[in-house]
């Protein structure tokens, strides 16, 4: 069964009674019927334990800790681990943020944010819930193999799940691009999708040994980073032949985009 955004029950971390009623009220303009709201780490993971929670809404900064003791606790569980998880906030170190980026977050909403912030997080949330396969007119989407290439476990688990929600099964991983060259060598894919920022080898050493091999430069790859695409790094990216940057986080519209326009042309 496909979720609509009126189906969610969303849990609400919010230390601010004010903020928290100003986006319970926003909320419920999106036709957001279920918001449970609680103020700290402890009360959050104890709502999430004995209830039925589809999206998690949190601010960062809180009394016992932070949004992302809560996001590392829904992804570190089996149970909870595909359960999307917005943040709410003003910050603007890119070093914080990036964490929550690294730990699959479905979307990051500044604070205080337009409706049009929030719809876009609820769609993105959306898109993590429900399957839609991807119609190619060239491949069957079952059939196209992936290597996903990244440092974080967290984060490869996020890319994979927007990627297997689109009809994609055939997933190889890697966490660096240095295991990523050992698959290259030993099997054939149909695309690459891999961090940039990644140790022993990044994902712009991997992207020109892809590029220039005879026998894989024509894999289509999509680079996936939390940086800016417009930085000095993502100018040089794009001259190593990358097909595509994608943001963190690794949205599935836009995703599903990039994949009709790469695999079917």
């Amino acid at each position: 069964m496909q979720l609509s955004i009126s189906d969610l029950h969303i849990l609400l971390i919010e230390p601010s009674d004010t903020q928290a009623k100003i986006i319970a009220r926003l909320l419920s303009q999106e036709d957001v019927n279920g918001v449970d709201i609680v103020k700290n780490v402890t009360q959050a993971l104890e709502a999430i334990d004995k209830n039925n929670v589809d999206v998690v809404v949190s601010s960062m900064y809180l009394a016992d800790g932070t949004g992302l003791d809560v996001l590392t606790h829904l992804k570190e569980r089996a149970d909870t681990a595909s359960v999307p998880f917005m943040l709410v906030s003003s910050e603007t170190s890119l070093s914080k943020l990036d964490k929550f980026k690294q730990s699959g977050v479905a979307a990051i909403l500044p604070k205080p944010f337009e409706p049009i912030h929030l719809q876009r997080g609820l769609n993105a949330s959306l898109q993590l819930l429900n399957s839609e396969e991807l119609d190619l007119s060239l491949f069957d989407i079952k059939d196209v193999r992936v290597l996903l290439v990244d440092d974080s476990k967290l984060a490869r688990n996020h890319i994979k799940r927007v990627l297997q929600n689109m009809g994609i099964e055939h997933i190889t991983e890697a966490e660096n691009g240095a295991h990523a060259l050992t698959h290259i060598k030993e099997n054939e894919y149909d695309l690459v999708v891999t961090d940039y920022n990644m140790p022993e080898m990044d994902g712009r050493e991997l992207s020109e040994y892809i590029r220039f091999n005879p026998a894989t430069t024509h894999i289509p790859i999509i680079m996936v980073t939390s940086e800016s695409s417009e930085s000095a790094h993502m100018s040089n990216i794009q001259q190593t032949g990358v097909n595509a940057l994608c943001d963190k986080p690794f949205e599935a519209e836009e995703v599903r985009g990039i994949l009709a326009r790469l695999l079917d042309q």
